[in-house]
């Protein structure tokens, strides 16, 4: 008899649901798994839910094991945790990640699971998709000892960011936000917490991840001369609006960009994607990174919920959404 699973839909932008799927019985190099958790990226995954995906990044923006296409139907997501319930003996039974949708059973290549550390959480190691952004960022970044650096945005990516850059010896890190609700969660990480107006200036580096263009600009005007901005945010459909002139050349400042579907070559030849998610997984033993997650629901309730995230009437980081019934 083959496996099913309920799968979670965007029907249409706006509009979710619960649908019946039947697997097929893993073939000798797949693992079935039993979903345990899965987060919800309020950023990415709340544009795909709201239908702005821009039609030019539909093949950028699809997700390992997506199904369907932009905008929608669509099923979309990747930050599962579960537990392997059939395949190699090395891995039945463990907690595993892997970056499928919401849905309670799937079956996938061993090579798409990634085990989950003993000292992990598998409540926590939802995280790690958000946790391995924030990883490339800073092999993107290569920060110094000594450096001073603003993180302005206070999301899951640019709080995994800061958390991670709190580690730094002798980094002056602070996290910039305008929700002054933030500074609990800066402290939780270890970092120091400012508005946009009060951030500490001459950052050697700034990390933008508000996706907001007043944002970026205030982020450029945080530098020192020959100070960097790493761009982490994605804007979708919207273009943003610079103030490349004044003193921009003058002060020599530079904009890099940062894009997680990429390891560089040149910054860190010879790591690999999996290398990337592991280190993650790995830094997932840090309790801090609890701090990152503010909600939780039943995935049976998750049509309902997302309206909710995608529209901000429910605030906070990451939501996690638990399984039950699985």
């Amino acid at each position: 008899m083959k496996p099913t699973a309920d799968a979670f839909w965007l029907r249409s932008p706006g509009q979710g649901e619960i649908r019946a799927e039947t697997l097929t019985a893993p073939a000798e190099d797949e693992v079935l798994v039993r979903a345990l958790y899965s987060g919800v990226s309020r950023g990415t995954e709340t544009l795909v839910f709201r239908g702005h995906v821009p039609e030019n990044q539909y093949a950028t923006m699809r997700a390992p094991f997506q199904e369907g296409e932009f905008p929608a139907p669509v099923k979309y997501g990747y930050l599962s945790v579960g537990r392997v319930e059939e395949g190699p003996d090395a891995l039945v039974g463990r907690t595993v990640f892997c970056l499928y949708p919401h849905q309670s059973r799937y079956v996938v290549p061993v090579s798409a699971v990634t085990v989950v550390p003993d000292s992990v959480p598998a409540e926590r190691a939802v995280l790690a998709g958000t946790v391995e952004t924030a990883v490339n960022a800073l092999w993107d970044a290569a920060p110094l000892i000594g450096d001073r650096i603003a993180v302005v945005g206070g999301g899951m990516v640019g709080c995994s960011v800061a958390a991670l850059l709190a580690r730094y010896p002798g980094v002056r890190v602070q996290l910039v936000d305008a929700d002054p609700a933030r500074a609990d969660i800066a402290r939780a990480l270890g970092a120091d917490f400012a508005l946009p107006g009060d951030a500490r200036g001459e950052c050697d580096l700034v990390v933008h991840a508000s996706a907001n263009e007043q944002g970026l600009v205030r982020s450029l005007e945080l530098l020192a001369a020959e100070g960097t901005v790493i761009e982490l945010s994605w804007y979708g459909d919207r273009r943003v609006a610079l103030p490349l002139g004044e003193a921009f050349h003058s002060r020599r400042l530079t904009v890099r960009s940062s894009q997680v579907g990429t390891v560089s070559p040149a910054g860190r030849p010879g790591r690999t994607y999996a290398d990337r998610l592991a280190l993650a997984l790995e830094l997932l033993a840090d309790a801090r990174f609890d701090a990152l997650v503010t909600g939780e629901c039943a995935f049976e309730d998750l049509p309902d919920i997302l309206p909710k995230l995608a529209s901000g009437e429910l605030p906070g980081m990451c939501h996690r959404v638990r399984y039950d019934a699985a």
